[in-house]
C-alpha cells in the first residue's frame, strides 16, 4: 500500500543490523570469512553489502547474543557452502532433537535445507536453500 507515493517495499533498501562487542573481530569475520564488501564505516559501526540490502555491524559494549538466528543467507548449494566455510574455520551447530545430518543440515518436509553457525560475537546465523516441493 502506498501513501503519498511512498512504498518502501519498492523504493527503499533494506538494512539489517547485527550487534557485536568487538567490532574489529566481527568485521574480520563478515568481510574476510563470509566475503561481504565494506561500503561505509564510522566510529559506531560498519556497513557491508548484502545482495539487495546492507548489513550494519554496530558495536555494543555490553552486547549479549540472542539464541535465535539474526541473519540468514539463501544459497543454492548448502553442502558446498558449508564445506567452504568449514575450510575458513566456521563450525556449524548441531542441536539435540533437530534431526540434522553430520554437517549440521536440517531438511524440512518441503525439501528446504537449513544449517546454523555463529559469528565471533555469538550471533546465530543460518544458511538455507529454497523449498523443493510443496509442504
Amino acid at each position: 500500500m502506498t501513501t503519498n507515493g511512498i512504498d518502501l517495499g519498492k523504493s527503499g533498501r533494506g538494512v539489517a543490523f547485527v550487534y557485536a562487542g568487538d567490532l574489529e573481530r566481527a568485521l574480520g569475520f563478515y568481510r574476510d570469512t563470509l566475503g561481504l564488501t565494506v561500503v561505509d564505516s564510522d566510529p559506531y559501526g560498519v556497513s557491508l553489502e548484502l545482495p539487495g540490502a546492507l548489513l550494519r555491524l554496530t558495536k555494543v559494549s555490553d552486547f549479549k547474543p540472542h539464541e535465535h538466528p539474526v541473519l540468514g543467507f539463501e544459497i543454492a548449494d548448502i553442502v558446498a557452502t558449508i564445506q567452504a566455510l568449514n575450510a575458513r574455520g566456521v563450525r556449524f551447530e548441531i542441536y539435540d532433537g533437530m534431526g540434522q545430518d553430520a554437517l549440521g543440515v536440517f531438511t524440512g518436509s518441503d525439501g528446504g535445507k537449513m544449517a546454523f553457525f555463529k559469528d565471533p560475537s555469538g550471533n546465530a546465523l543460518m544458511l538455507q536453500t529454497p523449498p523443493t516441493a510443496a509442504g
